[in-house]
């Protein structure tokens, strides 16, 4: 599967004197084939698409360099980062620069949400359901968004190996943030992919389509949350 990761450089905003997240994510990702994790984030942008129930509008709330968001198959794309990691725009995606918290997102416009670990780089568990809640209101009714990220119940050990994780979360907590930020809950999956590719399968698109598809690897391998809710309501009609 992935070359080494399946986490996306992001970035929230940091104090003065915090974190320089160019530097952080150019050494985290320093000796990742770019090439060979596009591959694999190919096939995770198709499969998770399917699961949103194949929307039109999509917001990638923590793009990165647009692995998931340039490859999904939906007609309308946006990105949010902190800072830009290359010419996301070139591949038709709308990207906005700026801390999510702080970005204007226009009102119920997104059929479809998927963030990937980014809410464990947050301050606070209070700034989880603030970021939920403002995702939600930039979704339409009946949308679908997806959440996921390294589960802290079977990877505690390495959990805080990364430089920019804070909060501690597991898809129990993940889910109760979902439905207190106004979602109801369709599916938790407290296993999906592992918390890092590293040396567990070679990055392949094949392997990972194989994987995706296949859960009862996901028990065996996975250490991260995928958890999927749905804003309330009927959408919006075609007509």
């Amino acid at each position: 599967m992935a070359a080494r990761s399946t986490e996306t450089p992001t970035a929230t905003a940091p104090p003065a004197s915090g974190i320089n997240y160019e530097r952080l994510y150019a050494y985290r990702f320093r000796d990742v084939d770019q090439a060979s994790r596009q591959k694999v984030w190919n096939e995770l942008a198709r499969y998770i698409h399917e699961r949103l129930g194949e929307p039109r509008s999509v917001l990638d709330p923590a793009a990165g360099r647009g692995e998931f968001i340039t490859a999904v198959p939906a007609d309308d794309r946006w990105g949010v980062d902190l800072i830009r990691q290359g010419d996301l725009e070139s591949a038709g995606v709308k990207m906005i620069i700026g801390d999510i918290m702080d970005v204007e997102l226009p009102r119920e416009h997104f059929d479809g949400v998927f963030l990937s670990n980014f809410l464990e780089h947050l301050p606070d568990q209070d700034s989880v359901g603030t970021v939920l809640a403002k995702l939600r209101d930039a979704m339409q009714p009946g949308g679908r968004i997806a959440i996921m990220g390294p589960n802290f119940r079977y990877c505690a050990k390495n959990y805080f190996d990364c430089a920019d994780h804070t909060v501690i979360l597991s898809h129990i907590g993940v889910e109760e943030h979902v439905y207190a930020a106004g979602f109801e809950v369709e599916s938790v999956a407290p296993r999906f992919l592992p918390f890092s590719f590293r040396g567990v399968l070679p990055p392949s698109a094949a392997l990972t389509r194989t994987y995706v598809r296949t859960p009862v690897l996901w028990r065996l391998l996975g250490k991260q949350f995928l958890v999927i809710g749905r804003k309330p309501g009927a959408p919006a009609s075609d007509s």
